[in-house]
């Protein structure tokens, strides 16, 4: 995709995969526009990367807030990019150890951001990019984020691996679906990363996880993701594909 005329939205911009992705944008000088949350730290962000980055607060599940970030994204160039990292985790295990059932409303709320904000950011941004111009065969590119938890997902993940792989199933059936619009989807699905989800755990546990990842042998970077990030918005040939990110980590149960 040339993004010399274009602009780009980066959910879950603030911190972390999307941060990383909103440095890389900067970068390659492309107008960025972070979403995230009112009660992040993004307009701070913004601020600090210089003119071409913008903040609009936006919880992903919500329509008319999602809409309104991608439309004032919208009035300083057409979407090119979307690359959609916003999302939470959560403990939901199927029965509690006190014996009760694992929390129905957890569960729904984890799937809710996860997977049900996916295709209204998925939905939202394409209907946008389906209005462009083509640029050389193509009209926009988004890139998702899923998690190896879509396939070994560990005890206690059970919505969040749900959500995962319900994004990893909508891949290639969004990508089938847009293809007549001359947009591509592509979803990246990382293992272990350093990210402020990973900062609240103890050295100790950081560096288990590190020590489970067979080569390299550590967590890996948030610029790693935004890497193949950009690379996924460079090739036009990656379409309908989820990649693993994970240095041939397989999860176990626990």
């Amino acid at each position: 995709m040339d993004l010399t005329d274009g602009v780009a939205v980066v959910t879950g911009g603030a911190s972390g995969l999307g941060l990383a992705c909103v440095r890389q944008l900067v970068e390659r000088n492309v107008p960025t526009t972070i979403v995230d949350l009112p009660t992040s730290d993004g307009r701070n962000i913004a601020d600090s990367l210089g003119g071409l980055v913008r903040f609009c607060p936006a919880d992903v599940t919500a329509p008319d807030a999602v809409a309104a970030a991608v439309d004032e994204a919208c009035q300083h160039g057409p979407l090119r990019a979307v690359i959609h990292c916003a999302g939470r985790g959560g403990t939901v295990r199927v029965v509690e150890r006190d014996g009760q059932p694992g929390s129905l409303e957890l569960f729904s709320e984890l799937v809710h951001v996860n997977l049900v904000g996916t295709f209204n950011v998925l939905r939202i941004a394409a209907a946008r990019m389906a209005a462009n111009e083509p640029v050389g065969g193509e009209r926009g590119v988004c890139v998702l984020t899923a998690s190896v938890a879509a396939w070994e997902g560990q005890i206690g993940q059970i919505p969040y691996a749900s959500a995962k792989a319900g994004v990893v199933g909508m891949t290639l059936v969004a990508a089938r679906d847009l293809a007549s619009k001359l947009i591509r989807v592509a979803t990246i699905a990382p293992g272990v990363f350093d990210t402020p989800i990973l900062a609240r755990f103890g050295d100790e546990i950081r560096d288990k996880l590190a020590a489970s990842v067979p080569h390299p042998s550590r967590l890996g970077r948030p610029e790693e993701f935004a890497a193949l990030a950009m690379h996924i918005l460079a090739n036009p040939m990656i379409n309908g594909e989820t990649i693993r990110l994970d240095g041939a980590v397989r999860m176990g149960a626990r």
